[in-house]
Protein backbone atom coordinates (compact mmCIF):
# COMPACT_ATOMS: atom_id res chain seq x y z
CA UNK A 1 0.00 0.00 0.00
CA UNK A 2 1.29 3.47 -0.69
CA UNK A 3 -0.02 6.98 0.88
CA UNK A 4 -2.46 9.32 -1.05
CA UNK A 5 0.10 12.01 -1.84
CA UNK A 6 2.46 9.17 -4.25
CA UNK A 7 -1.30 7.93 -5.45
CA UNK A 8 -2.03 10.94 -7.06
CA UNK A 9 1.28 11.67 -7.96
CA UNK A 10 1.18 7.99 -9.55
CA UNK A 11 -1.86 9.43 -11.25
CA UNK A 12 -0.96 12.01 -12.89
CA UNK A 13 1.92 10.55 -14.09
CA UNK A 14 -0.32 7.95 -15.63
CA UNK A 15 -2.51 10.65 -17.84
CA UNK A 16 0.39 12.55 -18.58
CA UNK A 17 2.09 9.45 -20.16
CA UNK A 18 -1.62 8.19 -21.97
CA UNK A 19 -1.98 11.77 -23.13
CA UNK A 20 1.52 11.79 -24.62
CA UNK A 21 1.16 8.64 -25.82
CA UNK A 22 -2.15 9.66 -27.74
CA UNK A 23 -0.45 12.69 -29.87
CA UNK A 24 2.27 10.56 -30.93
CA UNK A 25 0.96 7.69 -32.13
CA UNK A 26 -2.35 9.19 -33.81
CA UNK A 27 -4.91 6.90 -31.32
CA UNK A 28 -7.83 8.24 -29.85
CA UNK A 29 -10.01 7.37 -26.73
CA UNK A 30 -8.44 10.16 -24.16
CA UNK A 31 -11.69 10.59 -22.37
CA UNK A 32 -12.48 7.19 -21.64
CA UNK A 33 -9.18 6.05 -20.63
CA UNK A 34 -8.87 10.03 -17.90
CA UNK A 35 -11.91 8.60 -16.56
CA UNK A 36 -10.62 6.02 -15.07
CA UNK A 37 -7.30 6.97 -14.44
CA UNK A 38 -7.87 7.23 -10.78
CA UNK A 39 -9.30 3.70 -10.39
CA UNK A 40 -6.47 2.33 -12.38
CA UNK A 41 -4.10 3.97 -10.06
CA UNK A 42 -5.53 2.72 -6.47
CA UNK A 43 -6.12 -0.91 -7.78
CA UNK A 44 -2.55 -1.04 -9.16
CA UNK A 45 -1.07 0.58 -6.72
CA UNK A 46 -2.63 -0.25 -3.70
CA UNK A 47 -5.62 -2.81 -4.05
CA UNK A 48 -4.37 -6.10 -6.53
CA UNK A 49 -2.11 -8.51 -5.02
CA UNK A 50 0.15 -8.90 -8.20
CA UNK A 51 3.64 -9.94 -8.82
CA UNK A 52 4.99 -8.30 -11.77
CA UNK A 53 8.08 -10.97 -11.98
CA UNK A 54 5.56 -13.72 -11.64
CA UNK A 55 2.06 -12.81 -13.98
CA UNK A 56 0.88 -15.97 -14.50
CA UNK A 57 1.04 -16.71 -10.53
CA UNK A 58 -1.82 -19.17 -9.92
CA UNK A 59 -3.46 -16.92 -6.68
CA UNK A 60 -2.47 -13.34 -8.28
CA UNK A 61 -5.88 -11.15 -8.14
CA UNK A 62 -7.11 -10.81 -11.82
CA UNK A 63 -8.39 -7.52 -13.37
CA UNK A 64 -10.53 -7.42 -16.64
CA UNK A 65 -10.66 -4.12 -18.20
CA UNK A 66 -14.18 -4.63 -19.79
CA UNK A 67 -14.67 -1.51 -21.66
CA UNK A 68 -11.31 -2.26 -23.75
CA UNK A 69 -10.99 0.89 -25.85
CA UNK A 70 -9.46 2.26 -22.15
CA UNK A 71 -6.50 -0.60 -23.51
CA UNK A 72 -4.07 2.66 -23.72
CA UNK A 73 -4.69 3.52 -19.76
CA UNK A 74 -4.36 -0.29 -19.25
CA UNK A 75 -0.87 -0.61 -21.28
CA UNK A 76 0.96 2.24 -19.45
CA UNK A 77 -0.14 1.10 -15.73
CA UNK A 78 0.78 -2.17 -16.53
CA UNK A 79 4.63 -0.45 -17.74
CA UNK A 80 4.47 1.52 -14.09
CA UNK A 81 3.81 -1.34 -12.17
CA UNK A 82 6.67 -2.90 -13.73
CA UNK A 83 5.37 -6.20 -15.99
CA UNK A 84 7.45 -5.03 -19.34
CA UNK A 85 9.74 -1.88 -19.66
CA UNK A 86 8.33 1.51 -21.23
CA UNK A 87 10.75 0.75 -24.46
CA UNK A 88 8.31 -2.16 -25.28
CA UNK A 89 5.63 0.70 -25.52
CA UNK A 90 7.78 2.89 -28.54
CA UNK A 91 5.63 1.37 -31.32
CA UNK A 92 1.90 1.45 -29.82
CA UNK A 93 -0.41 2.29 -32.49
CA UNK A 94 2.08 1.25 -35.37
CA UNK A 95 1.21 -1.97 -37.58
CA UNK A 96 2.29 -5.31 -36.39
CA UNK A 97 2.39 -3.76 -32.93
CA UNK A 98 1.25 -5.84 -29.98
CA UNK A 99 -0.25 -2.76 -28.23
CA UNK A 100 -3.68 -2.22 -30.22
CA UNK A 101 -6.48 -0.26 -29.07
CA UNK A 102 -7.75 -2.85 -27.50
CA UNK A 103 -6.35 -5.13 -24.72
CA UNK A 104 -4.18 -8.64 -26.43
CA UNK A 105 -5.19 -12.02 -25.87
CA UNK A 106 -3.22 -12.76 -22.74
CA UNK A 107 -0.61 -15.04 -24.04
CA UNK A 108 0.55 -12.14 -25.95
CA UNK A 109 1.05 -9.71 -22.76
CA UNK A 110 2.40 -10.04 -19.17
CA UNK A 111 -0.75 -8.99 -17.02
CA UNK A 112 -3.70 -8.84 -19.36
CA UNK A 113 -6.20 -11.31 -18.80
CA UNK A 114 -8.86 -10.98 -21.16
CA UNK A 115 -8.64 -9.79 -24.82
CA UNK A 116 -11.52 -7.57 -24.46
CA UNK A 117 -13.21 -5.00 -26.86
CA UNK A 118 -16.62 -6.45 -27.61
CA UNK A 119 -19.11 -4.82 -24.78
CA UNK A 120 -20.62 -6.75 -22.19
CA UNK A 121 -17.85 -9.77 -22.28
CA UNK A 122 -15.74 -8.96 -19.56
CA UNK A 123 -17.89 -9.35 -16.29
CA UNK A 124 -18.86 -12.70 -17.62
CA UNK A 125 -15.33 -13.87 -17.96
CA UNK A 126 -14.61 -12.35 -14.75
CA UNK A 127 -17.34 -14.25 -12.75
CA UNK A 128 -15.99 -17.66 -14.46
CA UNK A 129 -12.71 -16.57 -13.24
CA UNK A 130 -14.25 -16.05 -10.14
CA UNK A 131 -16.33 -19.09 -10.14
CA UNK A 132 -13.11 -21.17 -10.88
CA UNK A 133 -10.91 -19.87 -7.82
CA UNK A 134 -14.16 -21.41 -5.51
CA UNK A 135 -13.74 -24.79 -7.16
CA UNK A 136 -9.71 -24.68 -7.18
CA UNK A 137 -9.53 -23.82 -3.53
CA UNK A 138 -7.59 -20.27 -4.82
CA UNK A 139 -7.78 -17.04 -2.84
CA UNK A 140 -7.81 -14.66 -5.59
CA UNK A 141 -10.24 -11.93 -6.38
CA UNK A 142 -11.57 -10.73 -9.47
CA UNK A 143 -12.13 -6.79 -10.12
CA UNK A 144 -13.84 -5.95 -13.80
CA UNK A 145 -14.13 -2.12 -14.86
CA UNK A 146 -17.16 -1.62 -17.29
CA UNK A 147 -18.26 1.69 -18.56
CA UNK A 148 -21.51 2.80 -17.80
CA UNK A 149 -22.45 2.40 -21.75
CA UNK A 150 -21.56 -0.60 -21.47
CA UNK A 151 -24.12 -1.76 -19.28
CA UNK A 152 -26.98 -1.13 -22.09
CA UNK A 153 -25.49 -4.91 -22.93
CA UNK A 154 -27.83 -7.71 -21.52
CA UNK A 155 -24.73 -9.88 -20.96
CA UNK A 156 -24.07 -7.83 -17.94
CA UNK A 157 -26.99 -8.14 -16.66
CA UNK A 158 -27.01 -12.00 -17.19
CA UNK A 159 -23.60 -11.80 -15.65
CA UNK A 160 -24.86 -9.92 -12.82
CA UNK A 161 -27.71 -12.06 -11.89
CA UNK A 162 -25.73 -15.38 -12.17
CA UNK A 163 -23.25 -13.53 -9.74
CA UNK A 164 -25.73 -12.85 -6.92
CA UNK A 165 -27.02 -16.60 -7.39
CA UNK A 166 -23.48 -18.21 -6.91
CA UNK A 167 -22.76 -15.35 -4.03
CA UNK A 168 -19.69 -14.85 -6.14
CA UNK A 169 -18.42 -12.51 -2.79
CA UNK A 170 -14.59 -12.69 -4.47
CA UNK A 171 -15.92 -10.72 -7.80
CA UNK A 172 -16.19 -6.67 -8.00
CA UNK A 173 -17.60 -4.98 -10.51
CA UNK A 174 -16.60 -1.22 -10.91
CA UNK A 175 -18.45 1.03 -13.01
CA UNK A 176 -16.80 3.92 -14.73
CA UNK A 177 -19.67 6.59 -14.79
CA UNK A 178 -18.78 9.13 -16.80
CA UNK A 179 -22.27 10.06 -18.21
CA UNK A 180 -21.39 9.71 -21.79
CA UNK A 181 -21.75 7.38 -24.14
CA UNK A 182 -19.38 7.17 -27.62
CA UNK A 183 -22.44 9.90 -29.12
CA UNK A 184 -24.54 11.27 -26.19
CA UNK A 185 -24.97 11.23 -22.68
CA UNK A 186 -25.65 7.69 -20.92
CA UNK A 187 -28.85 8.33 -19.26
CA UNK A 188 -30.37 10.31 -21.92
CA UNK A 189 -29.56 6.88 -24.78
CA UNK A 190 -30.80 4.47 -21.97
CA UNK A 191 -32.12 5.96 -19.07
CA UNK A 192 -29.40 4.68 -16.56
CA UNK A 193 -30.03 6.02 -13.11
CA UNK A 194 -30.56 5.17 -10.24
CA UNK A 195 -27.60 3.01 -11.57
CA UNK A 196 -26.59 1.78 -7.91
CA UNK A 197 -30.13 0.83 -6.84
CA UNK A 198 -30.29 -1.58 -10.06
CA UNK A 199 -27.30 -3.38 -8.60
CA UNK A 200 -28.68 -3.50 -5.36
CA UNK A 201 -31.65 -4.97 -6.54
CA UNK A 202 -29.78 -7.67 -8.65
CA UNK A 203 -28.51 -8.73 -5.14
CA UNK A 204 -25.30 -7.51 -5.11
CA UNK A 205 -23.51 -5.29 -2.40
CA UNK A 206 -23.32 -2.19 -4.10
CA UNK A 207 -22.30 1.54 -3.19
CA UNK A 208 -21.32 4.96 -5.04
CA UNK A 209 -18.04 6.51 -4.96
CA UNK A 210 -16.50 9.50 -6.12
CA UNK A 211 -14.07 8.01 -9.17
CA UNK A 212 -11.70 10.50 -8.57
CA UNK A 213 -11.31 10.44 -4.79
CA UNK A 214 -8.17 7.97 -3.53
CA UNK A 215 -9.67 7.73 -0.06
CA UNK A 216 -12.92 6.81 -1.23
CA UNK A 217 -11.94 3.95 -3.70
CA UNK A 218 -10.00 2.54 -1.51
CA UNK A 219 -12.18 2.41 1.48
CA UNK A 220 -14.58 1.08 -1.26
CA UNK A 221 -12.28 -1.68 -2.25
CA UNK A 222 -11.39 -2.48 1.46
CA UNK A 223 -15.41 -3.05 1.94
CA UNK A 224 -15.57 -5.46 -0.89
CA UNK A 225 -12.59 -7.18 0.17
CA UNK A 226 -14.60 -7.95 3.58
CA UNK A 227 -17.69 -9.11 1.96
CA UNK A 228 -17.92 -12.85 1.90
CA UNK A 229 -21.95 -13.02 1.31
CA UNK A 230 -22.15 -12.00 -2.47
CA UNK A 231 -20.41 -10.03 -5.13
CA UNK A 232 -19.76 -6.33 -4.95
CA UNK A 233 -20.73 -3.36 -7.32
CA UNK A 234 -18.93 0.10 -7.36
CA UNK A 235 -20.60 2.57 -9.33
CA UNK A 236 -17.84 5.18 -9.72
CA UNK A 237 -18.80 8.93 -10.41
CA UNK A 238 -16.12 9.99 -12.46
CA UNK A 239 -16.05 13.32 -15.68
CA UNK A 240 -14.70 12.10 -19.03
CA UNK A 241 -11.64 13.66 -19.56
CA UNK A 242 -10.90 14.09 -15.68
CA UNK A 243 -7.62 16.12 -14.43
CA UNK A 244 -7.12 18.29 -17.81
CA UNK A 245 -9.23 21.33 -17.56
CA UNK A 246 -9.88 21.55 -21.85
CA UNK A 247 -10.79 18.22 -21.87
CA UNK A 248 -13.14 17.67 -19.11
CA UNK A 249 -16.66 16.33 -19.70
CA UNK A 250 -15.85 17.55 -23.50
CA UNK A 251 -16.76 14.22 -25.44
CA UNK A 252 -14.70 14.93 -28.50
CA UNK A 253 -11.70 13.62 -26.65
CA UNK A 254 -13.62 10.24 -27.32
CA UNK A 255 -12.32 10.70 -30.78
CA UNK A 256 -9.72 14.24 -30.89
CA UNK A 257 -5.75 13.72 -31.02
CA UNK A 258 -4.12 16.44 -28.46
CA UNK A 259 -1.61 18.73 -30.42
CA UNK A 260 1.43 19.53 -29.27
CA UNK A 261 0.24 22.88 -27.97
CA UNK A 262 -2.22 20.90 -26.23
CA UNK A 263 0.06 18.23 -24.87
CA UNK A 264 2.53 21.16 -22.99
CA UNK A 265 -0.72 22.36 -21.77
CA UNK A 266 -1.95 19.29 -20.25
CA UNK A 267 1.58 18.25 -18.88
CA UNK A 268 1.57 21.94 -16.95
CA UNK A 269 -1.94 21.59 -15.31
CA UNK A 270 -0.42 17.56 -14.22
CA UNK A 271 2.42 19.12 -13.04
CA UNK A 272 5.20 16.67 -14.73
CA UNK A 273 8.44 17.82 -15.17
CA UNK A 274 9.77 17.87 -18.57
Amino acid sequence: MIDLNTLNLRARQLRYRIIETSHRTGTPHLGSCLSCTDLLSVLYFDFLRLDPSQPAASGRDRFILSKGHAAPALFQVLAMRGFYDDSRLSDYGQNGSIFAEHPPSPACLPGIEAATGSLGHGLPIGLGMALAARIQALPYRVVVLVGDGECNEGSVWEAALLAAAQRASNLCVIVDFNKWQATGRSQTIMAMDPLVDKWAAFGWNAMEVDGHDHAAIKDALNCFAGTTDRPTAIVAHTVKGSGVSFMQDDNNWHYRIPSEEEVRRARAELRIEA
